[in-house]
């Protein structure tokens, strides 16, 4: 699995999960209930990772998005 998006924005998650999964590509979010340890003040990011052969794709479709990838 590789990182592909790391952000503190919880709709770009979802938005770019959606994206992905349409092109089926499967995704793998990290760090969903970290905002426990915050106390919900979304300081922790929220991390999507995709399979090894799925990153390169997966990249330039959030990228033909303007949805900014983590190299």
């Amino acid at each position: 699995m590789k990182e592909l998006l790391r952000t503190n924005d919880p709709t770009m998650i979802a938005f770019a999960t959606v994206l992905l999964e349409g092109e089926g590509i499967a995704t793998f979010p990290l760090d969903v209930h970290m905002s426990i340890l915050d106390g919900n003040l979304g300081i922790l990011p929220r991390r999507l990772m995709v399979a090894d052969r799925d990153h390169f794709r997966a990249a330039a479709i959030l990228r033909d998005n303007d949805i900014p990838v983590d190299p």
